[in-house]
């Protein structure tokens, strides 16, 4: 291997051991997140298009703005954080292990100096009766020592709960076990949506990508229905759904209630209450502009009509009260969207109590056709977004270690406490892998019962 090959990979290497970059990626994780919190996933696009121009919703389905958890550069960014974390755990776990495993046990002049905590005071106890009286005591009050011999001295260490030290390292493997979760849940599962119209029944789903999956059995909505509050703003909806297999109900789920954060669960596939709407058919008349040649259209929520002059038309709301719309004015009426042959696109109210409005409006923008409202079957559907996550246990184990290795990591020490003791003359020192403040003091105490089991001089 060349020199400037070996440059280049420890660069590389330096590269992906760099704290720099780790908190890169968490904090552009977190952007991440945040994007991914405001914009909702895994919506059906006609919601987006509510809200949101064509033009944006191009933009954004490129950037992968909708499902931004299974977007490319999403998981390039995991991909690189836990190259990340294998890396500093390799660089590092070496010199930790051998903290742990391979302890300083003689403390000499230099570690002596070393330490934030020593003290050292004479002793008039004969050298035997001072050994057992140091090893019992750092056994009581600390932890069991190793006595070693060295240089004419008698060294004693003790030390507790070194293992925390590989805290972060656990922390780091959950995080590891975390995403290859999260990579089983999108290689082997899948999200999606669907709309069950009451009384019927659907064995398929939408994925997000568009692709139709089977789920193996069917599932039916028995019923839908939603309470209101007084401004007229959805307070609960709820549905009623039963699971069948090959035609039958299956007994512990049949007529299941269903409503936001209360989800359905069968064969590992989650079905949660998303939205709701108006599944039933509305019915009109439609004429020339000079009241000849009426005929009857029916048209269901989710479709358009083509009409006789040629244009199209769908439904955007409906509503038994129009004074929510036009003050003054009462019956039923329906706002729907017109696009002419010509490409143009004009939004309206038609109503059903007041014809005369609707020539009105047909005869002041011209339009080809005039639309009398005639009413509607109201018939609801359920909309359910539904998915399936294999990975979602190992998940949930990569959380558990976390919790374990944070509690380790912040709210354990690593302690220790080094003894030498040569011709009457003891020297205490002693330190702690975090939170110095409190290990200060719990020295002190131990300093001041050593000099009170031990005959002291100064």
């Amino acid at each position: 291997m060349t020199t400037k090959q070996r440059d280049f990979l420890h660069s590389l290497w330096d590269f992906f051991c760099s704290l720099k970059l780790t908190m890169f990626l968490l904090i552009s994780l977190s952007i991440i997140s945040i994007i991914g919190t405001i914009v909702p996933q895994g919506t059906p696009p006609p919601e987006y298009l509510a809200t949101i121009s064509q033009a944006k919703f191009q933009i954004y389905k490129a950037l992968g703005f909708f499902d931004m958890y299974h977007s490319w550069w999403f998981i390039l960014l995991l991909y690189m954080l836990t190259v990340n974390l294998v890396s500093c755990s390799i660089k590092r776990l070496p010199h930790i292990w051998k903290i742990i495993s391979h302890p300083t046990l003689v403390m000499d002049s230099g570690l002596e100096q070393s330490l934030p905590n020593r003290a050292s005071f004479e002793t008039a106890e004969r050298p035997d009766a001072l050994k057992e009286k140091l090893s019992s005591f750092l056994e009581k009050e600390f932890s069991r020592p190793v006595v070693t011999e060295a240089a004419g001295a008698w060294h004693f260490f003790a030390q507790k709960t070194p293992w925390c030290r590989l805290s972060v390292y656990v922390v780091h493997l959950s995080v590891i076990i975390i995403f290859i979760g999260a990579m089983i849940g999108s290689l082997f599962g899948y999200k999606g949506y669907v709309n069950i119209a009451e009384g019927e029944s659907i064995s398929r789903i939408q994925s997000r990508s568009g692709k139709d999956i089977d789920l193996g059995f069917a599932l039916r909505c028995e019923q839908f229905s939603v309470a209101h509050y007084k401004s007229g703003a959805p307070k609960e909806f709820k549905s009623i759904l039963t699971v069948l297999e090959n035609g039958r109900p299956i007994p512990d789920y049949t007529n299941v209630r269903v409503i936001v954060n209360d989800p359905l669960n069968y064969k590992g596939i989650t079905f949660y209450q998303s939205s709701y709407g108006n599944a039933g058919d509305y019915f009109f008349t439609v004429s020339a502009p000079d009241g000849k040649n009426e005929i009857p259209v029916k048209l269901n929520s989710n479709e358009s009509a083509t009409l006789p002059d040629g244009s199209t038309m769908h439904v955007i709301e409906a509503t038994d009260d129009v004074s929510k719309f036009v003050p003054n004015l009462s019956g039923a009426a329906v706002q729907v969207e017109l696009h002419s042959p010509r490409g143009a696109t004009e939004k309206m109210i038609v109503y059903a109590n007041h014809p005369e409005l609707n020539i009105n409006y047909a005869m002041e923008h011209r339009l080809g056709v005039v639309l009398q409202y005639k009413g509607n079957q109201k018939r609801m559907f359920t909309g359910l977004q539904v998915a399936k996550d294999p990975g979602v246990w190992v998940v949930w184990l990569g959380c558990a270690l976390m919790v374990v290795g944070i509690y380790g990591a912040f709210l354990m020490s690593h302690r220790r406490i080094w003894i030498r003791m040569q011709n009457g003359h003891v020297t205490i020192g002693g330190n702690a892998s975090k939170n110095p403040a409190s290990f200060e003091q719990c020295f002190k105490d131990l300093e001041t019962k050593l000099k009170n089991n031990l005959s002291t001089e100064g």
